[in-house]
């Protein structure tokens, strides 16, 4: 997918879920969804991502970004050791 399909779907993605974002950090999740995906295994990188985005929503009332939940989660995931 290209760089202007992907920022079409999250657009639309947006609109189908009548979510009222304003600027999304794409990259900073698809940076957690690459860390989880490559340090972990692969299937951690769509549900990191998903609780990236609810503790973000849990913090949306204070204004908050998810800057600092994208940042624990690759931290975390950068220090996983496989078992």
């Amino acid at each position: 997918m290209t760089e202007s399909n992907l920022e079409r779907w999250v657009a639309a993605l947006v609109d189908e879920l009548g979510l009222e974002l304003g600027a999304v950090d794409v990259q900073a999740l698809l940076d957690v969804a690459r860390d989880a995906a490559h340090s972990v295994v692969r299937p951690a990188a769509p549900l990191s991502t998903f609780l990236v985005g609810y503790a973000a929503g849990l913090r949306a009332a204070a204004g908050d970004d998810l800057a600092p939940e994208c940042a624990k989660v690759s931290a975390l995931a950068a220090s996983w050791v496989a078992e």
